[in-house]
């Protein structure tokens, strides 16, 4: 009966100290000290049985002082490995994001000091783990660049030596007459030409003084034609001798044009200069080249000097450029492309890299059949059938008085009061 009390005495005392533990110690050790508690009477009571009436022997005294020793040493354990935590948290942040990464979560591999401090500065664990999540994305994408860009260098570079191992079976299984033009061999060629042409070439001239008449969209895609202009120029077997007239050193234009050209602006064959071209040239061979002009070009003059206006108007205005070549008493004329173009819809004005592909054609072949196929085909339904002469005719009756003299509908009017007699 003495043993059954005893028995019954530590099974009460073990339940009242998984009640009173969580009241005298703190929270935060609560799970740790109950641990041990069980632990420790695990250790020193043994397991519930039932009494042997043969043999019963004394079970071993319950020792309170090696129990409370035992409590207070863990006790003091967790407080030391609180403290130490508390006095460093960089490493515990550290430790969280090791924990998770191994755990499988999405947190990064490498993260810096401020990223670091960053996500310490997190007040909810969500939010850490938000920004952890976000730090891992940009780490993998970073990755997945870092990849992209290593094998797009690894074909490149197995692609230039396939290419250089092509050229060289060849050159050995064939024997060429002519030398191989490589690229720097044709820019030696198209920058000769290009000299030849400033000493000896005929002189194309850019009027560059309509910055003022441009809005800055206007403006940029003029400059973008003026650098296909130069570029079909320098390409052509017999280049003209380009002038950048009226350009301002510092002015929009010049901006522009250092901007696109970087470096290679001051490497260009052509002449730029801030005065006018009827400085430069005699006014009775300037020929100004525009959309509005009464005169109409019949043929390519290669002793003549041809002016063309570096302007995109794609508003209302008309006729700047005529009332500007009036006004320094110049010739002018304008393309054939009603005597030769079944002109549809739309001005006939054309853009400069169009302008300089025809004249350097007609300059080379003289035809107007082969100039004009640089017109674009959404402008006109293809060539006219009947002759120069006869379409010439056509627009003399356009331009008369008499051919509107008649008003609207009067011959129907006049057919119908004849057959009414």
């Amino acid at each position: 009966m003495s043993v059954f009390l005893k028995m019954n005495g530590s099974i009460i005392l073990r339940s009242l100290a998984r009640f009173l533990v969580p009241f005298t110690i703190p929270r935060k050790r609560r799970v740790l000290c109950s641990g041990v508690l069980q632990r420790y009477l695990s250790s020193k009571i043994p397991a519930v049985s039932y009494p042997n009436k043969e043999s019963t022997s004394p079970p071993e005294k319950l020792e309170l002082d090696s129990w409370k020793i035992t409590m207070k040493s863990s006790v003091q354990d967790v407080s030391a490995d609180s403290g130490s935590k508390d006095e460093d948290p960089v490493v515990a942040m550290k430790e969280l994001i090791e924990m998770w990464r191994l755990l499988g979560r999405e947190v990064p591999e490498h993260i810096s000091e401020e990223e670091l401090k960053t996500a310490m500065e997190c007040v909810s664990k969500s939010s850490k783990k938000k920004y952890l999540r976000y730090l891992y994305i940009k780490e993998k994408a970073k990755k997945a660049r870092q990849t992209k860009k290593e094998l797009k260098a690894a074909t490149k570079e197995k692609a230039i030596k396939d290419q250089l191992l092509e050229t060289t079976k060849e050159d050995k299984q064939q024997n060429f007459l002519f030398l191989r033009l490589w690229d720097r061999n044709m820019d030696t060629a198209m920058g000769w030409k290009g000299a030849q042409a400033m000493q000896f070439g005929q002189p194309l001239v850019f009027d560059m003084d309509y910055g003022n008449y441009m809005k800055p969209k206007e403006l940029r895609n003029t400059v973008c034609q003026l650098l296909e202009s130069e570029g079909w120029n320098r390409r052509d077997v017999d280049p003209f001798h380009i002038y950048f007239c009226n350009l301002q050193v510092g002015g929009v234009y010049h901006k522009e044009l250092v901007r696109r050209y970087e470096e290679k602006w001051s490497k260009l064959l052509l002449t730029t200069t801030e005065k006018s071209y009827i400085d430069l040239f005699p006014k009775d061979s300037i020929i100004y080249l525009t959309a509005d002009s009464p005169n109409v070009m019949t043929t390519f003059k290669h002793d003549k000097i041809y002016v063309v206006g570096s302007f995109v108007d794609k508003g209302t205005q008309k006729g700047i450029s005529l009332a500007k070549a009036k006004r320094l008493k110049l010739a002018t004329e304008c393309l054939p492309l009603d005597r030769y173009l079944q002109w549809d819809t739309g001005t006939k004005n054309l853009t400069l890299d169009q302008m300089m592909r025809i004249l350097l054609c007609l300059k080379n072949t003289g035809s107007w059949e082969e100039a004009l196929r640089f017109v674009p085909k959404r402008k006109h339904a293809g060539y006219l059938e009947i002759s120069p002469s006869s379409q010439e005719l056509v627009n003399r009756l356009k331009r008369s008085k008499t051919f509107n003299s008649f008003p609207k509908d009067s011959l129907k009017i006049h057919t119908q009061k004849r057959w009414l007699k």
